[in-house]
Parts: C-alpha cells; structure tokens; sequence
C-alpha cells in the first residue's frame, strides 16, 4: 500500500498553531469553526464567548441535518480537534478525521480519546484503502485547489455517496487580495464539482447567522487586542525607547495594514463573501471517472505506466 508522503512544518503552519493554542485556551471549545447564532445577537451585548460556544454546537448540529438518512462511514477532511468528529461518533456515524497537522492531530486523539482513527496527511496524498458514504468539508475547502477537492471526493466516494462542503465563498472573482481571499470562487467550485460528477442536491446560505462569529472576533480584538499592544508599547518606550521606536516602525510597515483590514472584515464579508453549506452527491459516472484516477495514481506511485 502506498504510503503518505512526509509531512513538513511550515512557518506558516507553526505560526497558525500558536494562535490556535491562543484561541483553545481562550475559548476553551472543542470546535474550530464558526459559530450558527440563532437567535441572531440584538446587541453587542450578546457577543460573548458563552454563547459563541454554543452557536458553535448550533452550527455542528445544522450540518448534522444535511446528512442524508442511510449515512454510515464519514471521512471528515481538516478535522481540526475532533470537534465535529466526536458529534457524529455519539449519533452513531462510523468517523475517521484527517488532516497534516500533528498539533491537531494531538489535540483530535486527545479529545476524542483516541476512539477515532486520525489520518496525519494532505487530502491530496491520502491513499484509498476503501470508501466513504459522505465527505465533509467543514471550513477546509478553503486549503484546497478546487479540482482536488472534486476529484479526491469521486475517487474516495462510493457510489452515490456524498460530499457535505460548509465554508465562506467568494460572491466576486475580483476580491483575490485580502483575508479572505483564499476562499474559493463559487463559480470556480461548483464547475470542479459538476465536472467531476457531481449534482447540487441542496445548499442554503447561512452567512446573516455565520456572520456573528467575525463580528465578535472583531469586538474582542477591539476590546483586548488593540488595548494591550498600547500597553506594551507603552511599558516600552518607557523602559527601552529604541527597540520600541524600531517595533513601531516595523508595526507600520508590516503589520498596521493587516489589523486595519482586519478591523474591516465584517464589511469586506458582507461585500465579496457569503457562507454556504452545500450538499452534493456523485453520479455513477464521475465515480466511474474517480476509479480511473485511483487506479492511474496507484499505477504512477509503483513507478507502472498508467493506462488510458
């Protein structure tokens, strides 16, 4: 059986971990994804980390109903700590989590008591032992090009089996710089989709209840965020003026550009994204076309001549 290639750390990724440990100790959710806020937050009031905990159960449970009934095996593809993984284990969903981090991939064993198998690996490069009744995407496609994701679902897929995507979408192919910009066109996505195999069985757009979560992300940061890098800036051009007049400088440069935007996201949301939850199965004959490249990759990795 082909093995998965090697994973390898990237700044980036040890950067993204150490905000990720920031964000479970401050929160102290077992989710990673946004949060379903029904009812709808009527003041700022209500954007508390409470009940960002439990808009984020809300959401889980919405995705829960998209599950088509006769549903048995689940891969969930960027399972981040187990969160939604767990949810579906309790209702009797056979679950197996993947992604390539090893952070999260401690942190998923650890909260799912290891009761669930875990896939250290890129979607790209998972090896197929065998088939799935559904896929989820929950806040992953985003890490994804448009064809892998496509492609990978038909070929791990049965037939007829199910790929459940939920994740912000880019309404305007011109928003393509910015923080959102790593979101799929949703143009782009369902043309990967179709052409793969698969039909749109039902989608709803949940941005007005999704929305929230980047309001209260904002409200904090405001509160908390902004509020202690003047302290420290503070404390030093107190104690050592030249370092703190070197940080400014290099906040300046770098990094005012990002807070700024960050302060606008909820206005850039509104503009260029929505937030989706689609439900697509594959038809007899993108897993047909889903077999062919299984069976070409396998061939490519024993170093075979693939047949056409």
């Amino acid at each position: 059986m082909p093995q998965p290639k090697p994973i390898k750390i990237s700044q980036a990724t040890r950067y993204q971990n150490a905000a990720l440990n920031y964000y479970l100790e401050l929160t102290g959710s077992p989710y990673l994804h946004y949060g379903y806020w029904e009812p709808l937050p009527s003041c700022s009031d209500d954007l508390t980390l409470a009940r960002f905990r439990i808009a984020q159960e809300a959401y889980t449970a919405k995705l829960f109903t998209f599950i088509p009934v006769g549903t048995n095996t689940v891969l969930d593809v960027g399972c981040g700590i187990g969160g939604n993984a767990a949810y579906l284990k309790k209702r009797g969903f056979t679950v197996e989590g993947l992604a390539p981090d090893p952070f999260q991939q401690e942190m998923f064993v650890q909260r799912t008591h290891g009761q669930i198998p875990f896939h250290l690996t890129r979607f790209e490069d998972f090896p197929q032992t065998h088939s799935y009744d559904l896929i989820l995407f929950s806040e992953s496609s985003q890490y994804m090009a448009a064809d892998d994701i496509a492609q990978g679902a038909a070929r791990l897929l049965n037939d007829g089996g199910y790929l459940l995507l939920a994740d912000m979408i880019r309404t305007d192919a011109k928003y393509y710089e910015g923080i959102f910009s790593n979101c799929h066109v949703g143009s782009v996505l369902n043309d990967a989709l179709t052409q793969a195999g698969f039909n749109l069985v039902k989608s709803e757009d949940i941005s007005a209840q999704a929305a929230p979560t980047i309001d209260l992300g904002i409200a904090n940061f405001r509160t908390f965020g902004l509020s202690t890098i003047k302290y420290l800036g503070d404390l030093l051009a107190i104690a050592v003026p030249p370092l703190h007049k070197l940080l400014r400088w290099m906040f300046n440069r770098w990094v005012k550009k990002l807070v700024v935007e960050g302060l606008e996201a909820r206005k850039i949301f509104d503009k260029y994204l929505c937030y989706e939850i689609q439900l697509w199965q594959l038809s007899e004959k993108g897993k047909r076309a889903g077999s062919r490249l299984a069976v070409s990759v396998a061939e490519w990795e024993q170093g075979e001549e693939p047949h056409t």
